[in-house]
């Protein structure tokens, strides 16, 4: 009797989980529908909505890839974690796209792979650390080449120098995970470090990634121009210059957006809940590496780091 109430529990959950993921699918569906009559827009967080990405990513990925002539329909995603909450789900269960998964924990990819969607969909998920030395590699290995839709990086800190050392995928989006804290007035970034971990960098979280000026220098090079970011300030949406003119006549505003997180940690590891500049404050004695002088510097030497059209935001 026990075996058959735990496997009609079982039965009950997955009916569950599966309805109410369909549910957030049609949602969806609904919600791409109502972005698709939204012609004008300010900023890009004006077309977001959120199914399963962390804030408004969904909505702005489903309102550009309606005015674009997309070269491939295959994404990659890294640092996915267990692919729950991520940029590219809503993309995959919505327009069946093909996709490349990545993160660092074996338990979060044996969880993909036990996921429905694993099978229901084209997708590939590898465990891999990814570092600036084997993203070529391992792209290449998964079969991940050439032309693709989206490229979203998030790898905990290195993401600049990661998708500088890119050259095997050539795609039409670029998003990227952008540190509000170092603010948008000079091009920097955390001096490259082999196996890098934010918590062990500096106990706050708060030292990591590139500033959204360094990613929009690097993104110039590539052959990218920076659109906007999401309404929570740390994702940065890249296009390809050519596809530029699609989109140029619906928006007013491609500026990046400050963040308001208040996720830094004591050194106890508990939140402090700190906001605004003094999220600065904790960091601003720890060294960066400046594109633009290409030396490194203290953050505090490059003070202000913050424009006033940042400050009025994070006050």
């Amino acid at each position: 009797m026990r075996k058959i109430l735990v496997k009609l529990k079982r039965l009950l959950t997955y009916g569950i989980e599966n309805k109410i993921d369909k549910l957030s699918v049609v949602t969806g569906q609904i919600a791409a529908s109502s972005v698709c009559k939204a012609e004008k827009i300010e900023s890009l967080s004006d077309a977001g909505f959120s199914i399963y990405s962390q804030f408004d990513e969904d909505g702005i990925i489903e309102w550009l890839i309606q005015r674009l002539p997309i070269s491939s329909n295959r994404f990659i995603e890294f640092g996915v974690e267990n692919y729950i909450e991520s940029n590219t789900r809503f993309l995959l269960k919505n327009r069946n796209w093909k996709g490349l998964i990545m993160d660092s924990s074996p338990s979060y990819i044996d969880y993909i792979h036990k996921d429905n969607i694993y099978w229901r969909h084209d997708l590939t998920a590898i465990c891999a650390f990814v570092t600036p030395d084997n993203i070529n590699e391992l792209l290449e290995g998964a079969n991940f080449k050439g032309k693709i839709g989206i490229l979203s990086i998030d790898a905990g800190g290195m993401d600049y120098w990661i998708w500088k050392a890119m050259n095997v995928v050539d795609p039409d989006i670029v998003i990227c995970e952008y540190n509000a804290v170092f603010g948008d007035l000079h091009a920097i970034v955390v001096p490259y470090q082999n196996n890098f971990e934010s918590r062990e960098a500096h106990y706050s979280g708060l030292y990591w990634g590139a500033s959204t000026r360094a990613f929009e220098l690097l993104a110039l090079e590539k052959g990218y121009v920076l659109l906007g970011s999401n309404i929570g300030g740390h994702n940065l949406f890249f296009l390809r210059k050519e596809l530029c003119s699609y989109v140029d006549q619906y928006m007013s505003d491609k500026r990046s957006k400050p963040s308001l997180y208040r996720d830094s940690r004591s050194p106890e590891g508990k939140l402090t809940y700190t906001g605004g500049v003094k999220r600065y404050e904790m960091i601003k004695h720890l060294s960066v590496y400046n594109i633009e002088t290409k030396k490194n510097t203290l953050l505090e030497t490059l003070s202000p780091i913050y424009s006033e059209n940042w400050l009025e935001k994070i006050k």
